[in-house]
């Protein structure tokens, strides 16, 4: 007979059983609402500048990057689970490609029947354009509404030049090809002017009526707004810009109240962690050094995301192009999806990593683009080749051309009160002296190299684009400007789209269906980047020989220059054509011909 005991197990086992499909159904209906506070800025590729042992960050949080919050945010809008996202993105220094893909997945969010929260402190267009995508968007009641439109200011160094007796000798291929324009005029040329004021006129047009669209308001009601310049919150709110005004504390009320304490708010809804490795002595740091640069292992079939980001020289291709040559021998990769935000660079370095690309694909592995803010010149270069590209409507793409410099330094020497002697052997062995100019001769020599690249630049377009191409391809070459919008219709991009899409192009075309994608190299935090092993790298590549990554001295002097107080002052903008103007200087040491396009950054959005 059975104890009383036993008896009292078996009921309290079988009840235990016969709950679980209960538990598990309530599990899975339970209400997740997923939290985006974005409070650091969001780049492509996660990687941060140390600055050395000497400047040792003891930062140990991994960086958040675009590939991860657009990934988290197309997985809540397939999660059932998911009811509703919240987005305060006020640190995240978004750029208007960044801005536009997330719209989108906040639109797909929308039309999955989830709310969206939206909420800021500053009403800008930026803020105007991911906020018209909400269904809740709520403005601090004393918060700053500054929708003045969009500006941009070119630099212009010929003064500078000359007052230090510099002077900067430029060869264009492409009467649009106006990237060298700062070294030698005061002001843009015609060209240049046209160009500007088109493009500008398509993001522009773009913005607005997104958010028109978004928020049912008139485009001629916003464009007053716009031109009035500053208004209050409340005159905000009564234009049907926002829906509400409140203080934090009152917005966190009205979510707690609105979804129940039985929801769960969620603020790392499928990303990675972002704490990183605990340090609390010398032997967690010891083991962070010992650990830091073992390789990732893959266990299941992927698709890969590498970030091409900023000015392309030797030291920013080496470990992009490193990292395709190992994926293209890596048989759990399948796939690989370039993400390019770069205003282009060295020509040279561009065709090496188009090498590298074009490997991949001879491994038999799909290889698509996404275009992110900027993918021009050399950016469109290592685009060309992909079998599909993917921008968004306000990505700057283009700029078909070739620009050849070099800096003359004659008269700062002479300043300086230094004399140079020269002794040559060869009738042109002084065409690259930095103390002249050049003769009508060796310009002559520059220019047909150029001729011969600006060739290559379009053969390379032709190869990879073929018939997609619409017209003759010299139309819209010459170095050019298109919005993303504008590149489709002319078949220089293919889709309007972001990461996700180019994402599951990708695995569709290597015939996936369960995979990963990840970001590779994984994101660092400052710390684990100091502790990298960088004497690595090429090791898994099968390389004999490698590119030299290690930055020049002009580079080092310009990381210098950027942290100096009064540069510090400069606008997002105007650093960034200062980063430009040294990359460009920096390039040129090693390569003088250039594929280098405008660096355009929309301020006031």
């Amino acid at each position: 007979m059975m104890s009383h005991l036993s008896r009292y197990a078996l009921t309290s086992i079988l009840a235990a059983m016969l709950s679980l499909p209960a538990m598990a159904a309530e599990q899975k209906e339970a209400a997740i609402v997923a939290i985006y506070d974005i409070e650091e800025m969001i780049t492509e590729s996660g990687r941060t500048d140390t600055g050395g042992l000497l400047n040792l960050d003891s930062d140990t949080n991994r960086p958040l990057t675009h590939f991860d919050i657009v990934r988290s945010l197309d997985a809540a809008a397939k999660d059932s689970n998911v009811k509703a996202v919240v987005l305060d993105l006020g640190g995240a220094g978004l750029n208007l490609a960044q801005t536009q893909e997330m719209r989108r997945s906040l639109l797909t969010l929308r039309a999955q029947k989830k709310d969206v929260w939206f909420y800021t402190e500053r009403l800008s267009l930026s803020s105007s354009l991911i906020g018209s995508a909400a269904n809740h968007f709520t403005l601090l009641p004393q918060g700053d509404v500054i929708l003045t439109g969009m500006y941009f200011e070119s630099m212009y160094f010929k003064d500078l030049l000359d007052k230090i007796g510099v002077k900067v000798e430029v060869i264009h291929i492409g009467n649009f090809k106006s990237a060298g324009e700062m070294f030698y005029r005061t002001g843009p040329s015609e060209y240049a002017r046209q160009q500007q004021e088109n493009l500008f006129d398509s993001i522009y047009g773009q913005v607005t009526r997104q958010i028109c669209d978004g928020r049912e308001v008139k485009h001629e009601t916003l464009l007053k707004i716009i031109d009035k310049g500053i208004i209050t919150p409340e005159e905000a709110k009564s234009a049907g810009l926002v829906d509400n005004l409140q203080y934090r504390t009152d917005f966190n009320s009205t979510l707690r109240k609105h979804y129940g304490e039985k929801t769960k708010f969620d603020h790392a809804y499928q990303l990675p962690d972002v704490d990183g490795p605990e340090i609390s002595g010398l032997m967690d740091l010891m083991k962070l050094a010992f650990n830091s640069g073992k390789a990732k292992k893959f266990q299941e079939d992927f698709v890969a995301v590498v970030a091409m980001e900023g000015v392309i020289d030797d030291q920013s291709v080496a470990p992009v192009r490193s990292r395709i040559l190992k994926l293209a021998k890596n048989e759990k990769c399948k796939a690989l999806v370039l993400r390019v935000n770069s205003p282009g660079g060295s020509a040279l370095s561009s065709d090496v990593l188009w090498e590298a690309t074009d490997e991949l694909k001879q491994a038999g592995k799909p290889f698509v683009v996404s275009m992110g803010a900027v993918a021009a010149s050399g950016g469109y270069y290592i685009s060309a080749g992909a079998e599909k590209i993917f921008a968004e409507e306000g990505t700057i793409t283009g700029s078909i051309g070739v620009v050849g410099m070099k800096p003359v330094l004659g008269g700062a020497m002479e300043k300086l009160g230094i004399k140079t002697h020269s002794i040559q052997r060869g009738k042109n062995a002084g065409i690259m002296n930095i103390h002249r100019g050049f003769s009508e001769a060796e310009a002559e020599i520059v220019r047909q190299s150029m001729l011969e690249v600006y060739a290559t630049f379009k053969k390379r377009i032709l190869d990879g684009r073929g018939k997609r191409i619409k017209g003759d391809l010299e139309k819209h070459a010459g170095g050019r400007v298109y919005s993303g919008k504008d590149a489709v219709s002319i078949g220089l991009v293919d889709e309007i789209g972001g990461l996700n899409e180019a994402v599951a192009h990708a695995a569709s075309l290597a015939k996936l269906e369960d995979y990963k994608a990840y970001l590779l190299p994984e994101p660092k935090s400052p710390l684990e980047n100091i502790f990298s092993d960088q004497s690595k790298k090429h090791k898994d590549d099968g390389e004999l020989i490698s590119m030299n990554a290690s930055p020049t001295s002009s580079s080092l002097i310009g990381q210098h220059l950027l942290k100096l107080p009064a540069v510090q002052l400069l606008d997002a903008g105007q650093r960034s054509q200062l980063r430009t103007l040294i990359r460009c200087i920096t390039s040129y040491q090693k390569h003088p011909v250039l594929l280098i396009g405008p660096d355009i950054q929309t301020s006031g959005l």
